[in-house]
């Protein structure tokens, strides 16, 4: 075999040799022996050749799961969250310039573990990119864009150096010696790839859509609630509730999410009619994340649109069910879980409940990010854009709007703005708390005529009934990772309301939630959140009292959400409520629950 042929063999094998190499760091890391490329050099010579310190020094270290293309393809379980773009990185890397010496890369040092191959591999092979403030940023995850432009650099300076081969044929006798030895794991590498093309064709001629990801999540609940009153008014039940997502991209970078839902979960404390010693009924205290519409009719959920404008900014549509906290950042990690199965156990806990003011509706929200450690959130919803009619529409009936700025990472604060509108209507949502807090605090008309001097000459509980109210709430919320598994969460809300025409009401809200990331494993979460849903502190209307001093609706809430696998957790839970609607009279109430969600 002439050397030119050889050379011609060894130029077609690099790639081959490079998986022989990323196969050798691997077997390494895992313990297994492996054949040594420097001990068959020294068979030959007792300096390395050039191409043997080539290969000698291209080592790339990539695990077998990344072969496993399978598991990249396949569509994981999405949760709620805004959802992240699927663009990539690469985009945002343009202008990276070649080096010619290590010492170029202001970010990397001669105490680094990866220095000497950074080194060879810009000094040597002159095949290794930094951005263009002069960093390398090591610890960064690359994109496959970016894998493929610097592996092409480095077999296009290997086939330069083979070009430039002596024709000593001192290379050359290495080269058949490390094809004739690696043949088997050659011939496995090409069964393995082989495979594996095989595997990727067939999900491509059965994937559920080009465009579009399916993913689902599936939530049963067995759930009972105790005390005085309660024991003898609600039974234990058995909830479910299932979601499916349709996540479809048309640029890799937008999101149109579809979510069809249904399930049959109730609130406890309202579902027998519970009455209380002042004789007060069923509140929205301790209410599930995943109660909601029952009778397990299908619905869709949510239907909204997410593209970015520009490099700072990302604009969201919604057209129903829209919520300012499907788009705003609430400030409470590892709790605020969207209404999903994987989080916090109560409305309560996942957030502040001022974020959930206002109807559910069609609305518009932009997210301006000028900086990694600051963000802007503003947004409008409107329950009413649909109806031509007077007094709705976009602009002219119920609707809500958020004004929010958060600064920070590991320690985030939130400050918090959200004004909304009700005009009373039959079409009214009527003014919510995001089902959270007691009925006075929710301005329930049938629970304020308790409070006040109301009479049937005055009619002023039909005028309650009916009246627009107009609300300014206002949010404080804090975060702080002491470490990956421990951090603390916290907020403070107060809502001014006003019944036009009437008086003003005054609500109050906070909690302190202790968080234990992979609590016991992996995966797993513990919690503990106390403090005060919504609560009536002040009320001014005719016949009523400004200082309405009844008792604070305090809530203590823990959960330990256990992952069984990749796709089932268990969450036991216990919430605790003193005070019932606002009344220490009240014999506490607790609800017990085993939450069991399955996802896809």
């Amino acid at each position: 075999m002439n050397q030119a042929k050889v050379a011609r063999i060894a130029l077609l094998n690099v790639p081959t040799i490079l998986g022989i190499t990323i196969g050798l760091s691997t077997a390494a890391i895992a313990g297994e022996p492996t054949k040594s490329v420097q001990s068959i050099t020294d068979q030959n010579t007792q300096q390395p050749s050039l191409i043997a310190q080539m290969l000698l020094n291209l080592e790339i270290s990539v695990p077998d799961a990344a072969l496993e293309t399978e598991e990249a393809l396949n569509p994981s379980a999405i949760p709620d969250t805004p959802i992240p773009s699927l663009g990539l990185d690469a985009m945002e890397n343009q202008g990276m310039g070649q080096l010619t010496n290590v010492s170029q890369l202001r970010d990397v040092s001669p105490g680094d573990w990866a220095y000497e191959a950074l080194r060879s591999l810009v000094e040597r092979y002159g095949c290794i990119a930094g951005y263009p403030d002069g960093t390398f940023r090591g610890n960064r995850a690359m994109t496959r864009y970016e894998f493929a432009a610097g592996l092409n650099a480095c077999l296009q300076q290997i086939e330069r150096l083979i070009g430039n081969v002596p024709d000593n044929g001192d290379d050359l006798p290495t080269l058949r010696r490390l094809i004739e030895e690696f043949e088997a794991e050659l011939a496995t590498l090409g069964a393995r790839v082989d495979n594996l093309e095989g595997r990727v064709a067939f999900l491509e001629d059965h994937q559920f859509s080009t465009t579009t990801k399916l993913s689902g999540e599936v939530i049963l609940g067995l759930a009972d609630a105790f005390g005085d009153e309660v024991g003898d008014d609600v039974n234990t039940v058995f909830h479910d509730r299932v979601r499916l997502n349709f996540l479809t991209s048309f640029t890799g970078k937008d999101m149109l999410q579809t979510r069809l839902q249904a399930g049959n979960p109730t609130p406890l404390l309202a579902r027998g009619g519970v009455t209380y010693d002042d004789g007060s009924g069923g509140s929205q205290e301790g209410r599930f994340t995943y109660d909601g519409p029952a009778g397990n009719d299908v619905v869709i959920d949510i239907l909204r649109y997410r593209f970015p404008l520009g490099d700072k900014a990302t604009v969201q549509i919604v057209a129903n069910n829209g919520l300012h906290h499907y788009y705003s950042d609430t400030v409470n990690p590892y709790l605020e879980g969207f209404a999903g199965g994987s989080n916090a156990i109560s409305r309560f806990a996942e957030r502040n409940p001022i974020y959930r003011i206002g109807p559910f509706g069609a609305g518009a929200a932009i997210a301006l990010k000028p900086s990694d450690n600051l963000r802007v959130d503003l947004g409008y919803i409107s329950n009413t854009a649909s109806n031509p009619g007077e007094d709705n529409g976009l602009f002219n009936g119920n609707y809500s709007g958020i004004a929010q700025i958060v600064y920070g990472s590991r320690f985030k604060i939130g400050l918090t703005y959200v004004h909304a509108y009700d005009d009373g209507g039959d079409d009214a949502r009527r003014f919510l708390l995001g089902g959270t807090g007691t009925a006075f605090a929710n301005l329930n008309p049938a629970q304020l005529a308790t409070i006040t001097n109301l009479s049937a000459e005055t009619n002023l509980s039909a005028d309650i009934l009916s009246t627009p109210v107009v609300s300014n709430s206002y949010g404080l919320e804090a975060s702080l990772r002491f470490s990956p598994k421990f951090l603390v969460n916290g907020w403070v809300g107060k809502t001014d309301a006003r019944l036009i025409g009437l008086g003003d009401a005054d609500i109050w809200n906070f909690a302190l939630g202790l968080v234990f990331p992979d609590l016991g494993k992996e995966g797993n979460l513990g919690a503990i959140v106390a403090g005060a849903e919504p609560t009536l502190r002040g009320l001014d209307v005719p016949g009523g009292t400004k200082d309405f001093n009844r008792d604070f609706a305090y809530h203590i809430e823990g959960f330990y959400k256990y992952q069984v696998s990749d796709n089932i957790s268990i969450t036991p839970s216990i919430i605790w409520l003193t005070a019932p609607n606002q009344n220490s009279d009240n014999s506490d109430a607790v609800i017990g629950t085993v939450r069991t969600t399955f996802t896809f």
